[in-house]
């Protein structure tokens, strides 16, 4: 499935998410800054994209950490998934945030994050006073095992 996005550069020096490969999910976020900036440990900096896009109705953006950049730097988005709505025509930016011990730099033009475009269902909720029973009913956390 293809979606046509709109890209709006806020900044010459941004650069449009890439896919890494040819069935990739997610295509690559760049950090668009004029120099390094160091994320000293356990803090959280916004980094920016310089770009706004238009999601079509009925697609979110979702912004995921790159598989790399969060096992060995230790570098991930703070909300661990951003929710871009359908909507929303302002920057695309990260929140990201060292998880580690020691203080880690983004360099310019590095890649960041990922996003994902993908469909959603809006739900009617509806108030009932009785919901249908299941086996598990309102078994919760490590109910049916670890």
């Amino acid at each position: 499935m293809k979606a046509n996005i709109k890209i709006k550069k806020l900044n010459e020096k941004a650069i449009l998410p890439t896919y890494g490969s040819e069935y990739a999910a997610g295509a690559d976020l760049y950090a668009c800054m004029d120099e390094t900036v160091t994320i000293m440990p356990h803090k959280t900096v916004v980094l920016h994209t310089g770009l706004a896009m238009e999601i079509p109705e009925g697609f979110a953006g979702l912004i995921y950490p790159r598989s790399g950049m969060a096992s060995k730097r230790h570098l991930a988005p703070a909300n661990k998934v951003g929710v871009v709505d359908p909507d929303y025509r302002g920057e695309f930016m990260v929140a990201m945030h060292n998880h580690s011990d020691e203080p880690q730099t983004v360099e310019p033009g590095e890649r960041i994050a990922q996003l994902v475009i993908t469909p959603f269902i809006t739900a009617d909720f509806e108030e009932t006073d009785e919901l249908s029973d299941t086996v598990r009913g309102a078994g919760g956390f490590g109910s049916t095992g670890y």
